[in-house]
Parts: C-alpha cells; sequence; structure tokens
C-alpha cells in the first residue's frame, strides 16, 4: 500500500513538473516582460521628477519676467543669397570652371549635357540632350563664343563657361 501512495504521490509530482514546464523562448519573454515594467515604472519615476523640476524653473522663470527686459539691440539684415531661375545649370556651369574642365569634338557625359542644356536655353531650342560633343555642338559652342566676344575655336573652357553663367545670371 505504501508503494502505490509513493507511486501516486511521484505520479502527481510528475504531472505537476510536466503541466509547469513552459518552453525557454516564453520563458524569456516573460522575463523580458518582467524587465521591461521595472524599467517603465523607474522612468515614470524619472518622469515625475522631471515634471517637478521643470514647475520649479518655470516659478523662477515667471519670477525673472517680472525685470525689465534690456533694450534689443538694433539688428542686423540677415546676409541674402541670391538664387537666380537656372540657378541649378549655373551650379553645374560653376563646378566646370572649378574643376578646370575642357571640352571638345568628341567629349562624352554628363558635363557634356550641360554644355547642350546651356545651349538649348540660349539658342531657344530643344535639341536633344545626349551627353556627345559632335560637330553641331561644336557650331553652335563656337556661334555662343562669337556673339560673346571670346576665342570661337568651339572648344570650351572656364573662360566659356564664365561666359554662360553670365548670361543666366542676366536672364
Amino acid at each position: 500500500m505504501i508503494s502505490i501512495i509513493v507511486i501516486a504521490a511521484l505520479g502527481l509530482l510528475g504531472y505537476w513538473a510536466f503541466t509547469t514546464l513552459e518552453p525557454g523562448d516564453l520563458h524569456a519573454a516573460r522575463q523580458h516582460e518582467r524587465e521591461l515594467a521595472e524599467k517603465n515604472s523607474e522612468l515614470e519615476k524619472e518622469l515625475a521628477a522631471l515634471k517637478s523640476q521643470l514647475g520649479t524653473l518655470e516659478a523662477e522663470k515667471e519670477e525673472v519676467k517680472e525685470e525689465p527686459a534690456p533694450a534689443p539691440e538694433e539688428e542686423k539684415p540677415a546676409p541674402t543669397t541670391i538664387t537666380y531661375k537656372n540657378q541649378t545649370l549655373i551650379n553645374e556651369l560653376q563646378k566646370l570652371v572649378t574643376d578646370n574642365v575642357f571640352m571638345k569634338v568628341g567629349s562624352k557625359g554628363t558635363r557634356v549635357g550641360t554644355i547642350q542644356k546651356f545651349l538649348n536655353l540660349y539658342n531657344k531650342t530643344s535639341n536633344k540632350v545626349d551627353n556627345d560633343y559632335g560637330a553641331g555642338l561644336k557650331t553652335a559652342v563656337t556661334d555662343f563664343q562669337k556673339d560673346v566676344g571670346t576665342t570661337a575655336d568651339g572648344e570650351t573652357g572656364p573662360a566659356t563657361y564664365k561666359k554662360m553663367i553670365e548670361w543666366l545670371k542676366k536672364q
């Protein structure tokens, strides 16, 4: 009879152990939840302390407001920056000047496209911007150079870019 009681007790103990076991991820999640609850209560205490300090500072601020404020100094106007209608194109051309870029027939790339965009504006055309410095672009550049009084060789360099920028700024 004692052995039956012992076996029953062990059975109940085994059943209890089996039903109270939980997977590791569930245990870790519950532990994390407890840690977050503790941190939350700490933060609530800190928030209450900060609100108390804020109330004290606002009271001090009210006391300071009662004193007459010094006369404000005369404000200097903020420097203004001029933005032109074609500012993006001006910036691209300025980058060509800064980088000391020279282009001629056979040049390719987005820098050539910048020249093509400018000449489309200058000539009031809508030619395709293909980023290729061909004979047509050389002719258009030569015409522009003649118009502005620079060396009309059909090649572009900082002097030509500066003239392009000047023209854009006048628009």
